[in-house]
């Protein structure tokens, strides 16, 4: 009886085994074609080394979540090291947002390719409370898309924010615009 109660076990283990291999190899085929399909997408800017000196408007530690097509949420981009969950620090900086990510390639956003910037509550996989997550939608090449960042102290999000928002649209000062003054 212990020998067919032994058997029954080695049994169970190799059908296990034998379907843990098929389940990563199927996650590895998929993420492998998806990375084919997206390979349309251009490439981030380098982080410029005037950037890497300089004093930034604001700046957080936390965790670079990941790049979404547009503002679809769980379609994560696989290229260029785009989907990679990694600690990070953002740094807006006048002339475009830094990503410094640790074990992925940095990247830098530049100024006239932001769009907007907001709190979500997840993407692509992580998902947190309510507003937990800063969200900055940006032109990469032609294609839109969106990079989630979570602050690793919630105190940091909010002048995160607004130096985004800041950064995206300025406002004006009612002193120096020339229409205000064209107005008078």
């Amino acid at each position: 009886m212990n020998e067919d109660l032994s058997a029954e076990y080695t049994l169970i283990g190799i059908l296990t085994g034998i379907g843990l291999v098929v389940f990563v190899a199927l996650m590895w085929w998929g993420w492998r074609h998806r990375k084919r399909r997206q390979q349309d997408l251009a490439a981030p800017a380098a982080v410029p080394k005037s950037v890497l000196g300089s004093e930034p408007l604001a700046g957080a530690e936390g965790m670079y979540v990941a790049t979404v097509r547009g503002q679809d949420y769980l379609d994560r981009v696989a290229v260029h090291g785009l989907g990679l969950r990694t600690n990070a620090r953002l740094e807006v900086h006048d002339s475009g947002v830094a990503l410094f990510r640790e074990g992925s390639p940095n990247l830098f956003i530049p100024r006239a390719d932001l769009r907007e910037a907001g709190l979500a509550s997840g993407m692509s996989g992580k998902f947190v409370e309510k507003d937990g997550l800063v969200a900055v939608t940006w032109m990469l090449g032609g294609q839109e898309v969106s990079t989630g960042f979570r602050t690793r102290t919630s105190p940091d999000r909010d002048p995160l924010l607004a130096a985004l928002r800041e950064l995206i649209n300025p406002t004006t000062d009612p002193t120096t615009d020339p229409q205000m003054e064209n107005n008078s």
